[in-house]
């Protein structure tokens, strides 16, 4: 049932994806989805509770740098081929459940990141200090704003520029929190 809904918001969007239609793509009666999920929210809070369940883990390169660009190719190839991804944020801002469960999710990615700041001080490339969610968001979000919010299309030099940039950032010590009263 996820699968059909996953599949309906992105080719009817969020105000034409109801249940009954969930059911009929499913193949079951509208009962068991009823019976399952009270509304579409709940319905795509589980859509992407189960984005989260994969095994998926940032790539390490070898540097800070690599593994920024390695990622922002990650973001960039699955925003590029699954369009759930950008109806399922659109969604969220209808759905108070959605929402919540959009939170769930980046505070879960951010968190699988985080092995790539940490490894970047270990290897002295940023400053004990340095906050890893500050250092993706930095890194990721002009990418998501060129897809997602632009809907722009991949631009094949984005992800590596920002890369490095933040990289740069990093590794003076622009993200280090505390430092200017900011926090993690």
């Amino acid at each position: 049932m996820l699968e059909a809904a996953r599949e309906l918001l992105v080719e009817r969007g969020y105000d034409e994806l109801t249940m009954d239609a969930v059911a009929e793509r499913a193949g079951v009666h509208r009962t068991t989805v009823y019976r399952r999920w009270r509304d579409v929210g709940g319905l795509l809070a589980d859509v992407l509770d189960a984005a989260g369940g994969d095994d998926w883990r940032p790539p390490d390169t070898g540097t800070l740098e690599g593994d920024l660009v390695a990622v922002n190719a990650e973001v960039e190839a699955a925003l590029a081929a699954e369009p759930v991804t950008a109806s399922l944020i659109a969604a969220s801002f209808r759905s108070q459940e959605a929402a919540a469960a959009l939170r769930r999710f980046w505070e879960e990615r951010y968190a699988r990141c985080a092995v790539v700041v940490e490894r970047a001080v270990r290897r002295g490339e940023c400053p004990e200090g340095t906050c890893a969610r500050r250092v993706l968001v930095a890194a990721t979000a002009p990418v998501y704003q060129q897809l997602v919010l632009v809907r722009g299309g991949v631009d094949p030099g984005l992800g590596r520029q920002v890369a490095r940039g933040v990289a740069l950032g990093a590794a003076d010590g622009v993200f280090v929190t505390g430092a200017d009263g900011g926090g993690g």
